[in-house]
This record gives structure tokens, C-alpha cells and sequence, in this order.
């Protein structure tokens, strides 16, 4: 006889499967598709091809060069953006004990943006590739820590205290910016327009490499800590009760975030909302365990960002609409729909 003790198991067992089968179709889909039309048979050849587990001398050179050279890296680069903002967001939400926290609503994202954009102005180039996600890192880490230091100040914890000081931080450092790029050539300054939309345009296999590395590390080890912001949850009173350093656990993974930010942020500009929409619908469907939440956060993530790429890129033939448009249009109004309801429900921010 079949026993169902385990049907919360179960369930998220289901979903993660769903997840995981959802992630790996669209990837696919959002390799093939584009304004060149490639066969979706082909495109899985080629990615087979190059992945050395096939030998296949019938596709055609153009495809191959479009496809594993041009797509592919720009939705991989998609994927691992995608799942870090969504674990930061969860993470987030977490640590602060805050619903709506977000590294972008947060200022920490303005922060590593800020940062790139400093790196843009003092060095070549050539150096960017190693400048670009060191200073990203540090303005991260710096809002982190002035967020983290108001949250210890503001017993209640107020939603409204943190999303203000948020706007306000966000504010103070697009004014350092824009004093910057008066100082800076007009090639610069466009370099500045890729971070302000965010887009994934002309991400390639560099990009790839480049981030890859910080942001797996930084998500595998934040996962690490899901036992702990468990606990966190309780409260600082109860989490040091059972033994666990509620503040140095922050501190440690307020700097994993601002790792996973940063190197997000670097290669793709200021992406909004992501940490903040998938966390919250995973919550309802999974509940709140982040041994669960966090990689399903991940998974879910991946396949947002991976979607809202395409949309922008297939909305119109003429020219493609930067990630972050799209995550904007569908964030802003889903936070407003979060404010409303906490209203409603008589939370108070």
C-alpha cells in the first residue's frame, strides 16, 4: 500500500522535475530561435557536436557559428545571471527577515553598477575583464554592509526603513555617477548606457568564463548556509538559543550576495526585480524551507531571465528591447501589488 506521509516531498519533488525539464526546453528554444531561422533538430546537433558527444560533418557552417557562438553563451550567461539574482533575492528576504528585499530594490545592484562604472573611467579596456567585476564586488559589498548596518539600528526591522534607505542609497550613488561620466569620454559614456538598461546583447563565451566560477561558488555555498536562515527566521534572540551567530552568518552571506550580484551585474548591467518575483511565487508553491526555496529559487530564476531575453528579442524584428526593460515592466508592477496586499492584510511597513 502506498503511503502518503510524504506528499510535501512529493509535491516538491514534482516541482522540481517540472523545473528542471522547463529550464532545459527553453534553453534549447532560446538557442534556435532568433531573427536568423535555424531547425531545432540542428541546434541540438550542434550543441552535441561541441560538446564532443557526436561527430556530425552536415551542419551547416553558418548555423554552427550562430548557434554555439553567438546564442548559446548569451543564454547560458542568462541562466547563471538569472539563478544568482534569485538566490540573492531569497537570501536577502532572509537575512533581513524582510519580504521585500532585493538587491535591486536594495541599492546593491546600483552599487556594483557604480563600481563598473569606476573601473570604465580608470582603466583601459583590456584591463576591464578583471577591473570591472573587482570594483563591481566592492560597491556591492559596501551597500550590503550600510544596508546591513541600518537593519541592526532599526529594531523593528520596518520594510519601509530598508526600501527608503534603498532609494536613498540608489540616489547618492547615481548622482557619484553622473558627476563621473562628466568627466569621461563619449565612448565611456556609452559603455555607462549598457549598464543602465541591462542587456544580454553580445555576451559571449568570455563572459561565460568569467562568471561562471563566482557565481556557482557563490550559490552552492549561500545553499550551504539554508539550515541557518531557517533558523534566522526565528529571530536573533532564538537563533542564539540554538547555538548559531546570527550577525557573523549575516556578514558572511551578505558577502556571498554581493559575489553573485556583482558578477551579475558586471557583464549584464542593473537586471531589477528578478530576487524579488521568484522568491515570493516560490514560497506559495514549495513553502518557505529554504533547503528547498533556494534551489528552486535557482531554477526558476534561470528560466525567467532566460524568457524575458527572448521576449525582447523576438518582440520586434527591427531591434531588441535590453532584459531589464522587461524585468521592469514586470517587477513594477508585481512590487506594487506586494505593497497593496501587505496594506490589505494589515502588515504593517
Amino acid at each position: 500500500m502506498i503511503s502518503f506521509k510524504n506528499n510535501l516531498f512529493s509535491k516538491s519533488s514534482i516541482i522540481f522535475i517540472v523545473l528542471i525539464i522547463t529550464l532545459f526546453i527553453l534553453v534549447i528554444l532560446a538557442t534556435t530561435l532568433g531573427t536568423v531561422k535555424v531547425p531545432f533538430h540542428q541546434t541540438i546537433l550542434i550543441i552535441l557536436k561541441n560538446l564532443k558527444l557526436i561527430d556530425s560533418e552536415n551542419i551547416p557552417q553558418n548555423y554552427e557559428s550562430i548557434i554555439f557562438f553567438v546564442r548559446l553563451p548569451r543564454v547560458i550567461t542568462a541562466v547563471l545571471v538569472g539563478a544568482a539574482l534569485s538566490v540573492s533575492g531569497a537570501v536577502m528576504q532572509g537575512i533581513f527577515r524582510n519580504p521585500m528585499a532585493d538587491p535591486s530594490v536594495l541599492g546593491i545592484s546600483s552599487g556594483a553598477s557604480l563600481g563598473a562604472v569606476i573601473a570604465i573611467a580608470l582603466f583601459t579596456s583590456s584591463a576591464g575583464i578583471y577591473t570591472l567585476p573587482l570594483f563591481a564586488s566592492i560597491g556591492a559589498l559596501f551597500v550590503s554592509v550600510t544596508i546591513f548596518l541600518l537593519s541592526l539600528k532599526n529594531s523593528k526591522n520596518s520594510t519601509t526603513t530598508l526600501i527608503l534607505a534603498g532609494i536613498s542609497i540608489g540616489s547618492l550613488l547615481h548622482s557619484i555617477t553622473s558627476v563621473i561620466l562628466s568627466f569621461v569620454s563619449s565612448y565611456q559614456v556609452k559603455e555607462f548606457v549598457f549598464w543602465s538598461l541591462g542587456s544580454l546583447s553580445s555576451r559571449r563565451w568570455e563572459h561565460v568564463q568569467l562568471t561562471f566560477i563566482p557565481i556557482i561558488f557563490s550559490i552552492l555555498a549561500l545553499m550551504l548556509f539554508s539550515k541557518d536562515l531557517n533558523v534566522m527566521i526565528l529571530g536573533d534572540d532564538e537563533s542564539l538559543a540554538l547555538g548559531l551567530k546570527a550577525n557573523t552568518t549575516r556578514k558572511i552571506m551578505l558577502s556571498l550576495t554581493s559575489v553573485a550580484t556583482a558578477s551579475s551585474v558586471c557583464i549584464t548591467g542593473n537586471i531589477s526585480f528578478v530576487g524579488l518575483i521568484i522568491p515570493h511565487i516560490l514560497r506559495h508553491l514549495i513553502g518557505p524551507d529554504y533547503r528547498k526555496l533556494l534551489p528552486a529559487s535557482a531554477l526558476s530564476g534561470a528560466i525567467f531571465l532566460v524568457l524575458c531575453d527572448l521576449i525582447g528579442r523576438l518582440v520586434s524584428k527591427n531591434t531588441e528591447i535590453g532584459v531589464g526593460i522587461i524585468t521592469s515592466m514586470i517587477g513594477s508592477p508585481y512590487f506594487l501589488y506586494l505593497l497593496y496586499s501587505a496594506k490589505k492584510d494589515g502588515i504593517s511597513l
